[in-house]
């Protein structure tokens, strides 16, 4: 999560909302991200859509089978769609999203069991400092 959040960070840096994901196979991280839809104008370019688009290039494969993400806050049903239809094996979120979050804040995908696949979601790792990230940048732009 050490390493989400710097990516997150990074993110607040270049005036994006500060949300950093990771994907990890085997104890090595093979894909990052960091929030970028505003710089890039692509609605699309969330942090976990980063990390596994870099992940799938890294493995050149579209399954991230055996694959844990790490995001500092908990995915939207986008990036939990995406995250079902690579098969990560494994979410590991920091901070709750009471307003979209898909990982059982608004709506659990995961836990659906009318889908084909379903991950392992732990939440709540450092989501002080997560949350905290989140609420300071929101707190200066206002």
């Amino acid at each position: 999560m050490g390493e989400a959040l710097a990516l997150a960070r990074a993110a607040a840096a270049r005036g994006e909302v500060p949300v950093g994901a990771i994907v990890v196979r085997d104890n090595a991280i093979i894909g990052r991200g960091g929030n970028s839809p505003i710089s890039i104008s692509d609605p699309t370019a969330h942090a976990e859509i980063a990390a596994m688009r870099e992940a799938a290039a890294t493995l050149r494969n579209y399954r991230l089978v055996d694959c844990a993400l790490y995001a500092t806050l908990e995915p939207c049903a986008m990036c939990a769609g995406a995250m079902l239809h690579a098969r990560i094996a494994r979410v590991v979120y920091g901070a709750g999203d009471p307003k979209t979050g898909a990982c059982g804040s608004v709506i659990d995908l995961f836990a659906d069991p009318r889908l084909n696949h379903h991950a392992v979601v732990i939440g709540g790792v450092r989501a002080e400092e997560c949350g905290m990230l989140l609420s300071g940048f929101f707190a200066a732009r206002r």
